[in-house]
């Protein structure tokens, strides 16, 4: 199953006002409801708001969003903490693979 996460609020360049942080906390209320009651924690899910057609927190901090001071989470491997998208991409832990056992 999956085991990690990452929730990207996209179109954030679309709410009212553009890049709201009133719509964002909304929306990261709603889906960590419904992410606890699915299993999974969701202080180890980073929440990333984004604007995907404007390259906003994609790959670099947005100047649009100053709210936003970036994400960070905690799990049982320890803390991780970014601003962008793509940290929160490279914050997802590798699977231990069985490398004892045989194909």
């Amino acid at each position: 199953g999956v085991k990690q996460l990452v929730v990207g609020v996209n179109k954030m360049d679309n709410t009212e006002p553009p890049y709201s942080e009133a719509r964002f906390e909304e929306i990261k209320k709603e889906v960590s409801s419904y992410i606890k009651k699915i299993g999974y924690n969701p202080a180890a899910v980073p929440f990333v708001p984004i604007s995907g057609w404007h390259g906003d927190n994609m790959l670099e901090p947005s100047d649009k969003m100053p709210w936003f001071k970036g994400w960070s989470i905690e799990r049982k491997e320890g803390k991780a903490e970014g601003k962008t998208l793509i940290e929160a991409l490279d914050a997802i832990l590798p699977p231990s693979r069985p490398t004892e056992k045989p194909l």
